[in-house]
């Protein structure tokens, strides 16, 4: 049994179900989320500890539903449409899916974790993400499988499109120190006359006070 991918239907609000219109053009929704089919490949190992290894290898946009559908078998490797997940994006999260789409090569992270017991497979697939920070978080627990999928084409134009509608983020104004403008007479007393509290005069005062003795 094959499980059949269709092109996304354009944004969808979190909100919206499925098959309602998308946002007016020019709407700036705060989330919105795409199905993506998770093809995930069994392959043999080589190793006496292990049978076989897991690897993210594509999704798909706008897939339908799926549970461990068999894609295809070859070399004693197997590819499953193992599920299919929301692909949620949030305004919050804008400057991350920039940084993502910004890199070469273009990719979505897919999170698996170990299956509960008595699953028909040892994976689960726990979640798909456009953000590289997000998927660095995972990265760092060291709980979690996170792969890189290659972004296709189609969920590239639905990501950059939603990047696109946001505000533009304010911008960033570096705040610069006023310089410091002794003044010839800092300190106390004669400025000729060494003092206990030269060590809070400016290098330039000392100077002046050496150029006069």
């Amino acid at each position: 049994m094959t499980s059949e991918a269709r092109p996304p239907d354009g944004p969808r609000t979190a909100a919206e179900p499925s098959g309602e219109a998308e946002p007016p053009r020019g709407a700036r929704p705060r989330e919105i989320e795409l199905p993506l089919g998770i093809v995930l490949r069994r392959i043999p190992a080589r190793s006496r500890w292990v049978s076989h290894v897991w690897r993210a290898v594509a999704v798909l946009p706008g897939a339908a539903p799926a549970d461990w559908a068999e894609l295809r078998e070859e070399d004693g490797a197997v590819e499953y449409h193992a599920a299919t997940l929301p692909l949620v994006l949030h305004r919050a999260e804008t400057e991350a899916y920039r940084v993502g789409l910004a890199s070469r090569p273009r990719n979505v992270w897919v999170v698996l974790r170990p299956a509960p017991a008595g699953a028909a497979h040892d994976v689960a697939v726990h979640l798909v993400t456009a953000s590289p920070f997000e998927a660095q978080d995972y990265m760092e627990s060291g709980d979690e499988i996170v792969e890189p999928v290659p972004m296709p084409d189609a969920l590239h134009a639905w990501i950059a499109a939603f990047v696109d509608a946001q505000p533009d983020d304010p911008e960033f104004v570096k705040r610069r120190r006023t310089p410091h403008a002794p003044s010839p007479e800092e300190g106390l007393g004669d400025s000729r006359i060494p003092q206990e509290n030269d060590v809070y005069r400016a290098p330039a005062t000392l100077r002046a006070r050496k150029d006069q003795t």
